[in-house]
Parts: C-alpha cells; sequence; structure tokens
C-alpha cells in the first residue's frame, strides 16, 4: 500500500494521484506541506537541486517523454553519487503545459526509472502550469562523512569512472540529422554513479565531482576548490570508440565521477564489481597558470558547458 495522504478534489490533484498511482510503493509521505526525512544517527543530510526546461536542456525531438524525465532526475541524482551520500528521497516540481498533459503518465513512468536505478523513493514535489516543460528535482541523501570538492593535494592520484564522449557524439550526430547508434543508451539514460561513489569514498578518494559539464571543465573546478593545479594525459582518458579525443576532454552530461586520491586505488576490483573501468588519467599538482594541463592531445577549446554562454 502507497504511504501517502488524501488529497483535496480538483484537476491539479487528479494528476497528482495519477502520478502516485503510477509510482505505487516508490512515493511515501506525500500529501503534507513537506517531506519528512528520518536519517540514521550521526548521518549528515546532503541536499541539491537542479532544473531541466525545454529548448534549453533536452529537445523533445530527441527524446521520449518518458527518457526526458529520467534524465532529469538522474543527473540531480548524480550530485548527490559527486559527495559519495546514499539517497533517501527525492522531490520533484513539474511545470506541465496543456500541451504535455497527455505524456504525464510516461513522464511519470521516467521519474519512477531513475528512482528504481538509485534505489530510493520519491517523497513529494508540485505541479503547475506553464509555457514550457520544465522538471526541478531536489535530492535528500545521507552519509556519514561526505566527500565534496575539496581535500585533494599535491601528488594525489585522478581517476575517472566508465568511458567517455558518448553523450556528446550522439548530440551532434542527432543535430546533423543522424542516428546516433551505440552513443544514444548513455545520452538518453545516463547512470548515477552512486553506489560506485560509496565504494570510493571507502578506499579513501580525497575529492570528487560528477562530470555535468565536461572533463576538462570540472577537474577545473576540483582544482578551483583546492587552490591547485590537475595534469591530465590525454592518452590515458577512456573513450568510447570512434570518440575523438576532444570530444571525450570537454563534453558534458557524462555524469562520470572524477576524484583524487592519495593512493592507488583498486582498479581490478572496482571494474569486477561494478563492471565498469576506473582509469589513472592525471595528478594534481601545485598551482600553476592554468588550473588545468592537458598533454597528450592537440585541442582546441575545453572549457565545457556554460549555461549562461552566448
Amino acid at each position: 500500500m502507497t504511504d501517502v495522504g488524501a488529497l483535496g478534489a480538483g484537476a491539479e490533484f487528479d494528476a497528482i494521484r495519477l502520478m502516485i498511482e503510477r509510482w505505487g510503493t516508490r512515493a511515501r509521505g506525500i500529501g503534507d506541506d513537506a517531506a519528512v526525512v528520518a536519517l540514521p544517527r550521526g548521518d549528515a543530510l546532503v541536499a541539491s537541486v537542479d532544473t531541466a526546461v525545454e529548448g534549453k536542456h533536452f529537445r523533445p525531438e530527441w527524446l521520449t517523454p518518458r527518457e526526458i524525465s529520467y534524465r532529469a532526475v538522474a543527473a540531480a541524482l548524480s550530485d548527490l553519487a559527486a559527495m559519495a551520500a546514499k539517497p533517501v528521497g527525492v522531490l520533484v516540481a513539474i511545470t506541465l503545459p496543456e500541451r504535455w498533459r497527455e505524456n504525464l503518465i510516461e513522464l511519470a513512468d521516467g521519474i519512477a526509472d531513475a528512482v528504481d536505478v538509485a534505489h530510493t523513493t520519491i517523497r513529494g514535489g508540485n505541479l503547475s502550469d506553464g509555457s514550457e516543460l520544465s522538471i526541478t528535482t531536489t535530492v535528500l541523501g545521507a552519509t556519514f562523512k561526505p566527500v565534496g570538492r575539496k581535500g585533494s593535494r599535491i601528488g594525489d592520484h585522478v581517476y575517472v569512472t566508465g568511458r567517455l564522449g558518448a553523450p556528446a557524439t550522439a548530440v551532434r550526430m542527432l543535430s546533423e540529422g543522424k542516428t546516433p547508434a551505440q552513443y544514444r543508451e548513455r545520452f538518453a539514460r545516463p547512470i548515477p554513479r552512486i553506489l560506485e561513489a560509496v565504494w570510493l569514498a571507502g578506499r579513501g578518494i580525497s575529492a570528487a565531482v560528477d562530470i555535468s559539464d565536461g572533463l576538462v571543465a570540472d577537474a577545473g573546478q576540483l582544482a578551483a576548490a583546492n587552490g591547485l593545479g590537475i595534469a591530465l594525459d590525454a592518452a590515458l582518458v577512456p573513450r568510447f570508440a570512434d570518440v575523438a579525443i576532444d570530444v571525450a576532454l570537454s563534453g558534458g552530461e557524462e555524469y562520470e565521477l572524477l576524484v583524487t586520491a592519495p593512493t592507488d586505488l583498486d582498479v581490478a576490483e572496482f571494474e569486477g564489481r561494478f563492471a565498469l573501468p576506473l582509469t589513472r588519467i592525471g595528478v594534481v599538482t601545485p598551482m600553476a597558470a592554468e588550473p588545468v594541463v592537458v598533454t597528450g592531445a592537440r585541442v582546441g577549446s575545453l572549457h565545457g558547458y556554460d549555461h549562461f554562454s552566448v
């Protein structure tokens, strides 16, 4: 039985009831003015919020409604992975234009898919009218010791999970009217690396960030947080087949983890456990003129995605 309170009459609440019915036991405690989440004693609450807006963060012609809502929630959950926090719930606020209302079931199913992947539940949210579809996800997580971006030291090794370049390659191919083939799944259904992050935290990583804006751009965020530099060897960066190195270095929406560690990590154990590569690609250095120095490749601009770029 779904743990939700009684809702009043009206079209808005009818839509909410429809989603709750769709979510089943994935929804808990919905019906009050705010969510209540009990935490294990001694844990820290970790919260983050992320918004996906039609025309800015996704194009409806490239993705199904179910994929759109899945990606929106998965992107927010990836922020918890970057902190090595286990999810304890999500809140989802949807701006739903009239032209999207026939897709409400598919949108609800995509949200359910994302919380299933992260082994968490939907704790509430908001539903409103508007001119463009927008999905804002607030994620709540718990961890005894958050990792964060600050903590790297000179000489720490730099590691990345997974292989890079597929999402950006898929976007380029879709923009050109081509079928992205093997790259589409990584673009349409990114996996927040939550269990992987918990494993890494248990092995003593010193800092972490998820790669949402591009490898070099997010490496720059780690460098800035620590007042240090990062040197990357492009020849070591793992990438999908036929992906150009500049795409692997600068492409966004990867949602893999970039971490630093003071000692060698057991990459064989990691891959055996998660069926995912963990690759050492660089080292933390003293501060330099450029926060991130890339060797082994001749590439152009590597600034990554900027929400306010012209």
